[in-house]
Parts: structure tokens; C-alpha cells; sequence
């Protein structure tokens, strides 16, 4: 091998910046997560458009770090009991499950934030004029 052709082979290397290549993949994992996150928030809301209900940001967090899920059947019965808070005149409403309890606004249809049965019972539940139990 020449030099001619080692100059040329040099010529095409280009000096690692680490910093930059770390930052680049912290940014590609913020990324990832923020599609994860729209993912399930549109896959939430989705479902819950056919029951014309709709989910807080805070409430979505809170489902997804409690690991609380709902089937069809449980949307629609979260949506029933909302009709049945809203028949009475209610404002805030609390709806315990099986599974979870959720606080809703009713007239906006929306669940505000959601516990699961061992959270629920170690706090209180303020802000709330009613309770419906499905």
C-alpha cells in the first residue's frame, strides 16, 4: 500500500464527538417515549370515544403506572355510571370497580385520575359530591 492511498482512507475519517453522540441518544429516547405515550393516549382515547368519554393527562399517567386497564366492558360501564351520577345531578363523582376507582367530572365526561384498590384504600377522596358503585 502507498501513502497516496493511506492519505485518501484518512481524508474520509472525521474526529467522534461523544458528547454529541450521547445527547443524540438521550434525544432518540425521550423520542421513543413521547411516541409511546401518544400511542397509548390515542389508543385510550379511541376506545373511549365510542362511550363518549375522554381521559386527563393526569389520568392517564396514573393508569399507566398502576397498570389499571380497561376492557370495553369497563368503559362501558364507567360511561353508565356517569349517566347515573348525571341523572342525579352530580358534579364530581366517584366510581369504584372491581378493579379501580376513578374520579370523573361529569359534565365534561372525564376521567380526572384513577386508583387502584390497594391506593384507594390507604387515602381520601376529596372534591366529590357523589359515589356510584358498578
Amino acid at each position: 500500500m502507498n501513502t497516496g492511498q493511506q492519505l485518501r482512507i484518512n481524508c474520509h475519517q472525521k474526529p467522534v464527538d461523544l458528547i454529541e453522540l450521547s445527547q443524540r441518544q438521550n434525544r432518540i429516547q425521550s423520542e421513543k417515549k413521547a411516541l409511546g405515550a401518544s400511542f397509548r393516549e390515542m389508543f385510550s382515547k379511541e376506545m373511549a370515544a365510542s362511550c363518549k368519554l375522554s381521559f386527563s393527562r393526569h389520568a392517564h399517567e396514573r393508569m399507566y403506572s398502576r397498570g389499571i386497564e380497561l376492557s370495553e366492558e369497563g368503559l362501558n360501564g364507567i360511561a353508565a355510571a356517569i349517566d347515573k351520577a348525571q341523572s342525579k345531578g352530580s358534579k364530581e363523582t366517584l366510581i369504584l370497580t372491581n378493579e379501580a376507582a376513578f374520579i370523573v367530572s361529569v359534565d365534561n365526561r372525564t376521567i380526572i385520575t384513577a386508583f387502584d384498590r390497594d391506593n384507594l384504600r390507604q387515602g381520601v377522596v376529596t372534591s366529590i359530591d357523589s359515589a356510584v358503585i358498578v
